[in-house]
């Protein structure tokens, strides 16, 4: 039995369907500089791709 990768346990979250969720980092501060278009896209959750998601379900232990 592995650890879980408490770092990548407080940044990743695995759906019902075995996909992996992710919220998109560099959205506390310095919003000024970026457009509307790109504040609306960094509210929605991410999906990994397969080979990133499998690296990451294996971290989770």
């Amino acid at each position: 039995m592995r650890k879980t990768h408490k770092g990548i346990a407080k940044r990743f979250k695995v759906t019902g369907t075995g996909k992996v969720t992710h919220r998109k980092p560099g959205q506390r501060h310095l919003r000024r500089k970026r457009t509307v278009k790109q504040m609306r896209a960094g509210r929605q959750d991410q999906t990994l791709g397969k080979g990133m998601a499998r690296r990451v379900i294996e971290a989770l232990g």
